[in-house]
C-alpha cells in the first residue's frame, strides 16, 4: 500500500499535495471507502464522532475533499458477510479513509475482517488516515495510548517498522507534549516519531519520508 499517516488529516497544502501524489491524479477523479470503525472502540466514544468523520464535520479532513465516490466499509459489519462480495470493493477503490479513536480496537477489527491480510496485495490502493487511524499500521502504541483492552495489549499490526505519538502540543490535549512522546518512546523498543496535527509520515515501499508545515521529532 501507499501510506499517508496523519495526526489530523489534510491540514494543510503539503499534506494534500502529497495525497495528489500518492493518488496519482486529482482526488476529484479518486474514489474512495470510509472506515469509521476506530471511533467505536474508545470509551471516550460518542455516536456523533464516526458520523463528524464520514459527513466532513469534524476538525480532521478527510472525507470533504471532494472525492468521485465515497462509501462506507465498517469492518464490525464484515465477518458476517461473503469475502467475494465486499473484496471486490476494496480493490477497486483508490483511497482507504480511516478514522481515529483507539488502535487496539481497530487492529482488532482488521484482524477479524480479514482486511489486514489483504492489505499486502492492495499495492496501489492509498491509506489515508489520521491519530490511531495510523497508528493502527505500527508494531506497537505503547500503554499510555491503550483504552480498549485486548490480549495483544499495547501490540497493532507492524504494517510499518516505527511507531506514532499523535497531536503533540495541542491545546485541548495538554498532556500531549514532546517531553511526553520522550518518555512513551522510551519504553518501545523501535523508532518513533512523534507529529503535531500539520505533519503527515508518507511510506511507500518502505520509504519513509515526513511531510509536514509543523513539527515532528524522530525518537
Amino acid at each position: 500500500m501507499k501510506l499517508l499517516l496523519t495526526s489530523a488529516g489534510v491540514k494543510n497544502k503539503s499534506i494534500e499535495n502529497a495525497l495528489v501524489e500518492l493518488l496519482g491524479k486529482p482526488i476529484a477523479e479518486s474514489t474512495a471507502l470510509c472506515i469509521p470503525t476506530g471511533g467505536y472502540g474508545a470509551s471516550y466514544s460518542r455516536p456523533a464522532g464516526p458520523w463528524r468523520f464520514l459527513a466532513g464535520k469534524s476538525d480532521q479532513p478527510m472525507t470533504e475533499l471532494g472525492w468521485k465516490s465515497l462509501g462506507v466499509l465498517e469492518l464490525t459489519a464484515l465477518p458476517t458477510m461473503d469475502r467475494d462480495r465486499w473484496i471486490p470493493w476494496v480493490r477497486e477503490t483508490d483511497a482507504l479513509l480511516v478514522n481515529g479513536g483507539d488502535a487496539v480496537y481497530l487492529a482488532h477489527w482488521m484482524r477479524e475482517s480479514g482486511l489486514a491480510d489483504l492489505l499486502p496485495s492492495l499495492t496501489e490502493t492509498v491509506w489515508l488516515s489520521f491519530s490511531a487511524g495510523s497508528m493502527v499500521l505500527t508494531p506497537r502504541i505503547g500503554p499510555e495510548f491503550v483504552d480498549w483492552k485486548a490480549p495483544t495489549g499495547d501490540k497493532t499490526l507492524g504494517v510499518v517498522d516505527f511507531s506514532i505519538f499523535p497531536h503533540v502540543d495541542h491545546p485541548a490535549l495538554p498532556e500531549n507534549t514532546m517531553a511526553e512522546a520522550e518518555k512513551w518512546a522510551a519504553g518501545l523498543d523501535n523508532p518513533a516519531y512523534a507529529i503535531d496535527d500539520d505533519t503527515a509520515i508518507k511510506v511507500v515501499d518502505g520509504d519513509v519520508e515526513i511531510v509536514s508545515e509543523g513539527h515532528w521529532r524522530l525518537l
